[in-house]
């Protein structure tokens, strides 16, 4: 097997995991609020990968005796991680309430249209724009309006809340960029992990006042969102990255969206009726017409003799 299938399993595994967390996100607020499922979710995300940076220093320091020492290494993680972990914040609390009023399936589709308002939002760093992506934002404003808009001209709450959500996921993706390259990534993913776990704790036991009971009876989907789709999830992610072409990983990580309707589908019985498939149908295109390199659609210049 070739590193770039291998990479690309290993993100499709990825998306799998993400996709089919929305699930877990649903049933958890059936035991738990929002925030308290939020909170107990990135907590756990958090501890469970500091194993795995200890690991990886101890890897680090056999290899070279002059590593930076840890404390050095989280001093300067620190900032970084926790303004990440400010806006991860805010984009999971708007996405968790939202699924309190819309269904998993638009969720996911709702969700991923972070991988289009990131290059928008590069328009501000004076970054050009090729054509397919603004024929991408034209597709997905097409597909948004079929999947959220059911004969009235406004999304439901929860699809509006979802919306903003994605555009502060698109934030934290471009500060995530901004900062991973002086830090180590992992480091970096459990501050900011630990941050939204931490920042959403006080909330939530002031509005929600949530019981032991309540949080053992609520452990698999908290489990689950918590060590699968933030810490094992976002490992792989990393790992795979450093065998797939980027613009493959990207297309292949937007299949979160699909492995949602299908999770969707087979565990909570949510069926989509044809206007709203055709809805994701489009949006999914649009996701991936995105993802393609500008030059793609370039012809090539043809070498002379």
């Amino acid at each position: 097997m070739n590193n770039n299938l291998k990479g690309t399993l290993i993100l499709l595994l990825t998306a799998f995991i993400w996709g089919s967390a929305f699930v877990a996100q649903t049933d958890g607020m059936n035991y738990v609020g929002p925030l308290t499922f939020l909170s107990a979710r990135f907590l756990l995300g958090g501890i469970v990968l500091c194993p795995v940076i200890f690991c990886m220093r101890r890897f680090a320091k056999l290899k070279d005796a002059a590593a930076i020492p840890f404390s050095a290494e989280l001093k300067k993680a620190l900032p970084g991680g926790v303004f990440c972990g400010l806006l991860l914040g805010i984009a999971s609390a708007l996405q968790q309430y939202g699924l309190l009023f819309t269904s998993v399936s638009k969720a996911g589709f709702i969700t991923t249209l972070y991988v289009i308002f990131v290059p928008i939002f590069s328009l501000f760093a004076k970054k050009k724009l090729g054509a397919n992506l603004w024929l991408a934002v034209a597709l997905a404003t097409v597909g948004l309006y079929l999947l959220c808009v059911n004969g009235q001209a406004a999304f439901s709450l929860g699809d509006s809340l979802v919306f903003v959500c994605a555009v502060f996921y698109a934030l934290q993706i471009m500060a995530i960029d901004k900062f991973v390259g002086s830090t180590e990534p992992i480091l970096l993913s459990s501050i900011q992990f630990l941050t939204v776990g931490i920042v959403s704790a006080l909330p939530a036991v002031i509005i929600e006042q949530p019981s032991i009971t309540a949080l053992a009876t609520a452990w698999f989907p908290i489990a689950y969102a918590g060590v699968l789709s933030s810490g094992v999830a976002y490992t792989l992610q990393v790992v795979a990255q450093k065998f797939a072409d980027p613009t493959v990983a990207a297309i292949t990580m937007s299949f979160e969206s699909v492995f949602a309707v299908l999770s969707a589908a087979v565990l909570l019985s949510e069926r989509l009726s044809l206007k709203e498939g055709m809805g994701c149908i489009i949006m999914f295109g649009a996701i991936i017409l995105a993802q393609i390199p500008s030059g793609f659609f370039k012809p090539k210049k043809q070498e002379c003799d």
